[in-house]
């Protein structure tokens, strides 16, 4: 059974949260802040974590911190409050793979779940294939990443986006186009959030940061120079 940590200080919240997850099957664990999340990743494993910001003690931004520290990859929602772009940025860029802006629609947000674990849940075998572009290798059957012979920590949506600019070597991407494809097809989401995965990206990969070439007016494509 897919498990779902739900992070936030709302008693109210939660509930409704864990009412509509519920109904789709999903088995839901409560955690009130930050420090109590930590402590549940440390003691269970979970499939996806919803991560609200505003929070006592330990807030979300300073969990999402820790667990990638941590090198705890559990995907991630973020919960921000409307207007906040600044924290729908901070979040992306500390390893999130989603947001969702308060108020929500439960169902907008049981819809985001689905995609987020759609894309970060493991794959049969037989989608497995491997990318070599000199010293990267790239394995989708290990969901894994190396730089001449050492793995990368990459956050699932990290992963995701390398892989698709893989799949398309050489080929210009507009934003649109990475959106409807990497964060799905219902995904309503914004430039920005395509340019900080990018952003992040390029700094995992060191000396291949220049394979992901900005294509202006464009996009981006990934150029690898082997």
């Amino acid at each position: 059974m897919i498990r779902i940590l739900i992070v936030d200080d709302e008693p109210r919240i939660r509930q409704l949260i864990r009412e509509y997850l519920g109904h789709e099957g999903f088995s839901c664990t409560e955690a009130t802040d930050g420090s109590a999340a930590l402590a549940q990743l440390s003691s269970a494993g979970f499939d996806l974590v919803l991560l609200d910001i505003m929070m006592p003690f330990v807030d979300g931004m300073t969990c999402l911190r820790e667990m990638r520290a941590r090198k705890i990859t559990t995907p991630v929602i973020m919960l921000t409050a409307r207007g906040e772009e600044y924290d729908r940025i901070a979040g992306l860029e500390g390893g999130a793979d989603d947001y969702i802006v308060k108020p929500f629609s439960p169902r907008e947000m049981v819809a985001r779940v689905k995609a987020v674990l759609g894309r970060t849940l493991p794959k049969e075998q037989s989608d497995s294939e491997s990318f070599v572009f000199g010293d990267l290798v790239i394995d989708t059957a290990s969901h894994s990443v190396k730089i001449a012979g050492e793995e990368i920590s990459l956050t699932p949506k990290e992963f995701d986006l390398l892989v698709f600019l893989a799949h398309n070597k050489g080929i210009a991407l507009s934003r649109e186009k990475i959106l409807q494809k990497v964060w799905n097809y219902d995904y309503y989401g914004e430039d920005r959030t395509v340019d900080t995965h990018i952003k992040m990206l390029r700094s995992h990969l060191g000396a291949h940061r220049d394979d992901i070439v900005t294509v202006w007016g464009v996009g981006y494509k990934f150029d690898p120079a082997n």
